[in-house]
């Protein structure tokens, strides 16, 4: 089965869809073209002058270069007449004319290239700008989006827009824009010079238009549909080969490099074929519209020669004529091509306007209270909780943790364990009901206060590309080293990372795989215990490491549990047996509560659930 590209996952194309353009499919377009522009240009709004003189500098480096062809044709024609008079005895040639005349087209020239270096130069510090603050403003609003936002959304989904649709935006606005201006500047423009030499050789000329145009939306319709293949493609071997890096441990294994190396030759062979056809249409673009030109050129020539031997026209005028018809049909391509551009701009705009649009987090308190002494104590008041208003699945549950007490949250795998710690540290708000720390409602803290009350240690370690001591920093940014080495001595790392090179130096890669899975876990212990919250989360991770680790996790979790209010999310009910309050939770409400021995006694789903486990240990103790 061929591998699918993984969402926003970058993509490139060929000559005609390159650059961040590849990250839209060909013939993308917004839903609400003409909504998401005026949103643009309202997003432009800052920049009004700078794109005012824009338009100022293209327009005249544009003038500048059209007037040269006429102004130089004056040269050519004094140059014929000057030969013809010598010829006839009768005169010389002005050189000094021809001179002034090269020296105002070289000016001429010159005036247009820096016109053309301030405009590009402006533009380029516009669009940036504006990418900057794009993924600025993106960035900010992933941490203002509700986590719900995330449960339905993939990752790669919001990385293209912040690197992919940007940058197509940003791209747009560096090149497109002025093009756009020098393009209509230009083809109005020598339009205009050309009907002013001749009329006649005007329509001859614009013959050649309709031709081009059909010849264009012929190899374009080709062309198109296989750089869409070759994009597929491309993402059918790109996804393979991501893949079998990723698990390449696993595939090796399972001997499957032959069905791996077959995939991949599958794939690779269908993107050579397409890569090449629509390589070699868009390469016959040029050959046939120079040879459409040529033919556009030998008639101008040819009916130039004829008005110059009746005197209706002279030689330099053919000549500026000449430059003009090859400076004619080079905008009025890219004037069709733009118009391209701007539906994929659009709708990757849209898209990036889409995500800044979404709804935020509840607004939090104008006056957020700030604890001086937390002592801890938590208590949840008739608490209503769904992931949707239509499905609640916690109703009127109410539990208080004294301070220092340890709080177990039990339940088979899906139960909503985590559901509880995500309402803890207010990742979502209850619906209805409460949850107090201290007596005051979680809601009147700000997020950055409350999240600080707490410290975590997750089944999922996350541990990031860097040192040892700037992962265990992470908890408290401000820690000395000494306080550091301190929390890592009382959560048994210390021993450990003496027997690694560099020790705590040692830089830990970005799949966190230069150390083991245990060492992890006792690392994100260490964090917490430098963070030293007065309220912790646990989730117990001990199952996929050795006994012997697993009891200096152990015993680094109750080092770190004295004096604190602790809830514990347990998968093995025998480690929970002293908690001060279990909850028993199934299918995503909680059940019961009390401890170990009331809920054993009530010969319940807690009961069913430890004697199940119960049975297992004794079976496996046996066998």
């Amino acid at each position: 089965m061929m591998m699918q590209q993984r969402p926003g996952q970058p993509q490139r194309g060929g000559p005609m869809m390159g650059g961040p353009m590849a990250a839209m499919m060909p013939g993308a377009k917004a839903s609400d073209f003409k909504g998401t522009m005026r949103k643009l240009i309202e997003y432009l709004g800052s920049y009004k002058l700078s794109i005012l003189i824009v338009f100022i500098f293209a327009i005249a480096s544009t003038a500048s270069n059209i007037v040269g062809p006429k102004i130089l044709g004056n040269a050519t024609t004094k140059l014929f007449e000057g030969v013809m008079a010598q010829l006839g005895g009768s005169g010389s040639i002005d050189f000094d004319y021809i001179g002034r005349i090269v020296g105002l087209t070289l000016g001429l020239y010159l005036v247009s290239a820096f016109f053309a270096y301030l405009q590009g130069w402006i533009m380029a510090n516009v669009s940036t700008n504006i990418a900057y603050r794009f993924r600025r403003d993106l960035s900010e609003k992933i941490n203002r989006m509700p986590l719900k936002y995330f449960d339905g959304t993939t990752h790669g989904e919001v990385l293209s827009r912040i690197t992919n649709d940007v940058d197509t935006v940003n791209q747009t606005l560096s090149q497109s824009l002025t093009q756009i201006i020098t393009s209509l500047v230009t083809v109005v423009g020598v339009l205009g010079m050309m009907f002013s030499i001749s009329w006649i050789m005007t329509l001859v000329a614009l013959i050649i238009i309709p031709l081009s145009m059909v010849v264009v939306g012929l190899i374009v319709r080709q062309s198109q549909k296989y750089f869409k293949q070759q994009q597929e493609y491309l993402g059918h071997v790109n996804g393979h080969v991501e893949e079998m890096y990723s698990g390449h441990i696993v595939m090796k294994a399972f001997n499957g490099e032959e069905e791996s190396i077959q995939k991949f030759d599958t794939s690779n062979n269908v993107l050579y074929d397409v890569a090449w056809k629509s390589q070699f249409l868009s390469g016959l673009m040029m050959p046939i519209m120079t040879f459409i030109g040529n033919l556009g050129y030998v008639a101008v020539s040819i009916l130039g020669g004829y008005l110059a031997i009746k005197n209706v026209i002279t030689i330099g005028d053919i000549q500026a004529f000449i430059q003009y018809t090859r400076s004619f049909t080079q905008p009025i391509m890219q004037l069709a091509n733009i118009s391209n551009v701007l539906q994929q701009t659009a709708a990757a705009a849209e898209r990036v306007f889409e995500f800044l649009e979404e709804e935020e987090e509840v607004a939090e308190s104008t006056q957020p209270i700030k604890l001086e002494n937390v002592e801890g104590h938590v208590e949840f008041k008739n608490v209503h909780f769904g992931y949707s208003p239509d499905k609640i699945i916690i109703n009127n549950f109410s539990a208080e943790a004294e301070p220092g007490h340890k709080i177990a949250i039990v339940g088979p795998t899906g139960a909503g364990k985590t559901t509880m710690v995500k309402l803890l540290m207010r990742f979502y708000d209850v619906n209805s009901g409460a949850i107090l720390v201290d007596g005051h409602d979680i809601r009147e803290f700000s997020r950055f206060d409350l999240r600080k009350l707490f410290g975590m240690v997750l089944q999922d370690t996350w541990l990031y590309n860097g040192s040892i001591m700037e992962n265990i920093r992470y908890g408290r940014p401000t820690a000395t080293d000494e306080e550091v080495i301190a929390a890592a001595q009382a959560a048994h790392v210390d021993h450990f990372v003496h027997t690694l090179p560099d020790g705590y130096h040692m830089v830990l890669n970005e799949e966190t795989s230069n150390i083991s899975q245990g060492q992890m876990q006792l690392l994100t212990i260490a964090r917490a215990v430098l963070a030293d919250p007065k309220i912790l989360i646990l989730d117990e991770a001990t199952s996929s490491v050795d006994t012997r680790t697993e009891i200096l996790i152990q015993r680094a979790m109750d080092h770190l549990m004295k004096n604190r209010t602790s809830f514990v999310i347990a998968h093995r009910l025998s480690t929970v047996r002293d908690a001060d309050l279990i909850l028993v939770m199934q299918q995503g409400d909680i059940v019961e509560q009390g401890n170990h021995e009331e809920l054993l006694a009530k010969k319940g789903f807690y009961h069913e659930l430890y004697m199940s486990q119960f049975k297992k240990q004794e079976e496996t103790e046996t066998v």
